[in-house]
């Protein structure tokens, strides 16, 4: 059992829900392509509730979280609502939600379409994991062996590997290890500079695409690191009356993405029959904030939860009453609203790059 005092920063009803959803594709799929599950690794922006099953205060399962989720009921999202991991499932019409591994109710069928490894504080950098005693990604990576022998069991040899080597396997994790590993923690930053560590996070990235790989996926995503200088807790640490946001971190942060993008590239060249997938949430997450009115916004500096100026996880005790005016639901996680519209956006524009590698098939 994992316990932890560190203080994670990374920091409808069911009837209209699960019938309007109704197993319909909202992506449209080249022809004859079929992707029978999603499987996600990373941190709280896509953790379904891995969290609750172990003994820390990174998580968010109780209320106000998960104030528009189905019955309002709390899940351990960092979220009103479905997070971006739930909402792949939906889109391309495998399942209404992404399961937590952990969870005990879990049915083979759940196995059969994907479950999530995800857990909130982690990060590249094992580091990242270490002071709240979360998942790494090693750990996540252990889980998920653990779930191929389960899934060949239920499944055999043969469709398991299909299902393996045909599923969207993503990855969406690093915030955590900029802004609390690197900037709280004196370790990291006495090792390396900024660019230094960037390298070693990008070598930690390219080694867990690898490890994916070695164990039979072959269409991998790898999210990029979102504007962390626009998140509600950095704006209101660093962002000075005006309440802008933090150039520094997001120059971190493109930094990262330039150098992970490049990364990706090698990899797919090296691993050929593989669709190894770089997913810039950068730019379209940047677009939200700086230009809220355009998506039906009118708030983007500070979250709906509590006062919205630092509060998130435990410090989350009450919420606004109109979360869908806002772009953040607490001080560092887009609200539901947010993550439909990325992630919309996102299976869009490169859907057909986890099918045959290119921007259209």
């Amino acid at each position: 059992m994992k316990m932890i005092f560190f203080m994670c920063l990374k920091l409808f009803p069911l009837f209209v829900v699960f019938n309007s959803f109704a197993g319909a594709v909202l992506i449209d799929l080249p022809e004859n392509a079929t992707i029978p599950a999603v499987i996600f690794f990373g941190d709280s922006i896509v953790d379904t509730g891995n969290n609750n099953y172990i003994t820390t205060v990174a998580k968010c399962n109780f209320r106000p979280y998960g104030k528009n989720f189905i019955g309002g009921k709390p899940t351990g999202r960092f979220s009103d609502g479905k997070v971006p991991s739930d909402l792949f499932a939906e889109e391309l019409g495998i399942k209404p939600l992404l399961p937590p591994y952990l969870d005990p109710s879990l049915q083979d069928q759940d196995l059969l379409t994907g479950v999530n490894f995800a857990s909130g504080a982690s990060g590249y950098d094992p580091l990242t994991s270490d002071p709240g005693f979360v998942f790494s990604l090693s750990d996540q990576l252990e889980m998920f062996e653990e779930y191929i022998v389960k899934l060949k069991k239920i499944a055999g040899e043969e469709k398991s590997s299909t299902i393996l080597r045909e599923s969207i396997i993503a990855v969406a994790t690093g915030s955590n290890d900029i802004l609390n590993t690197y900037f709280l923690t004196p370790s990291r930053r006495f090792q390396y500079d900024v660019p230094s560590y960037t390298n070693l996070l990008v070598s930690y990235a390219s080694s867990f695409v690898q490890e994916l790989y070695r164990l039979g996926a072959r269409r991998i995503g790898v999210f990029s690191m979102p504007p962390i200088g626009c998140a509600p807790s950095q704006i209101t640490l660093q962002g000075g009356l005006e309440r802008k946001c933090v150039d520094k971190y997001n120059e971190i942060a493109k930094l990262f993405n330039n150098k992970l993008s490049a990364a990706i590239t090698s990899l797919n060249t090296r691993f050929t029959d593989a669709r190894i997938v770089y997913i810039d949430a950068y730019n379209p997450t940047l677009d939200i904030i700086l230009n809220p009115q355009k998506y039906g916004f009118k708030i983007a500096d500070r979250g709906c939860c509590g006062t919205g100026l630092v509060e998130v996880s435990l410090v989350c005790r009450y919420a606004c009453s109109n979360v869908n005016d806002y772009v953040f639901w607490d001080s560092f996680h887009p609200s539901e609203k947010t993550y439909r519209i990325l992630a919309r956006r996102i299976l869009e524009q490169y859907i057909s790059y986890f099918i045959c590698g290119k921007s259209f098939c």
